[in-house]
């Protein structure tokens, strides 16, 4: 792959200062993703909860993490009224008949959740329990069909950590906005629940996903077999979901797997316009 031009990055920090993995990963990712291709890159990282930083529409792809806390009870911040701003700033970029080169946007978790309350194409809610640990993400028809989840097999497996959910899609709402739900987490027939939406493509620039694409096993897994956070999830999930968990990481079939089309394919795409 060949690029006539220095690609920009802008990665929206949802993390409101909070220790995580999810910003180290997606650094790693672009990083090797541009080595690979023999591709320069600039990346910037705007703090969008704590410092209200938001980027500009210079940038040629976005990828927005994941986050603490509610996506239900942020309504009348400043940092989320600026973030859907944004949003809409770049949705209007993209629809402009004289804006050829489209910016595209990935959304992970936390802002996965707040784009489906945006576009009212869902219900977000608060899960039963806490879904922590490695588990199988299944394909709809459309899914198969996207090009960000090309390579990936039926399940693939994917790091989910979240307290809510989006469910019960608006499939008018979907198809009137070119939307479309790529995946669903695992059938659990012992329980009376439906089935999460694990990925949405909104409309033909910017797709999410509800679980962490970005989760690096090797990292992961050092991370997990410290002590401190060992006791942590023994103490929240149980010993076994610990063991699960570490075994799940070390598997080439599973998270490795994943952290290496999901990202890289998007990255792939949003640069397809720059290719000479």
């Amino acid at each position: 792959m060949y690029v006539e031009k220095t690609i920009k990055i802008a990665i929206l920090d949802l993390y409101e200062g909070h220790a995580n993995q999810g910003m180290r990963c997606i650094r790693e990712i672009i990083n090797q993703w541009g080595e690979a291709n023999n591709i320069d890159i600039v990346f910037d990282e705007f703090d969008v909860r704590l410092k209200l930083e938001m980027p500009d529409l210079s940038y040629d792809a976005y990828i927005s993490s994941g986050g603490p806390g509610s996506p239900l009870d942020t309504a009348e911040t400043v940092w989320e009224q600026r973030y859907f701003n944004w949003v809409q700033a770049l949705e209007a970029y993209n629809n402009h008949p004289l804006n050829e080169l489209k910016k595209q946007a990935f959304f992970i978790c936390h802002s996965f959740q707040l784009l489906c309350r945006y576009y009212k194409i869902a219900t977000v809610c608060k899960r039963k329990s806490t879904s922590f640990g490695v588990f199988p993400v299944h394909m709809l028809q459309d899914g198969f069909n996207e090009t960000v989840f090309e390579g990936l097999k039926d399940p693939f497996y994917a790091v989910d950590s979240r307290d809510y959910q989006v469910i019960t899609p608006n499939y008018e709402r979907l198809e009137k906005m070119g939307g479309k739900i790529l995946t669903i987490e695992k059938e659990r027939p012992h329980v009376p629940y439906d089935r999460a939406i694990m990925a949405v493509r909104f409309n033909a620039y910017f797709m999410g996903t509800q679980f962490h694409p970005e989760a690096d096993a090797i990292g992961m897994l050092m991370h997990l077999q410290s002590e401190e956070k060992k006791q942590v999830v023994i103490a929240e999930h149980g010993l076994a979901k610990w063991q699960s968990m570490v075994e799940q990481l070390q598997d080439p079939d599973k998270i490795r797997y994943t952290y290496a089309h999901i990202l890289p394919n998007f990255l792939n795409q949003a640069v397809g316009n720059f290719v000479v």
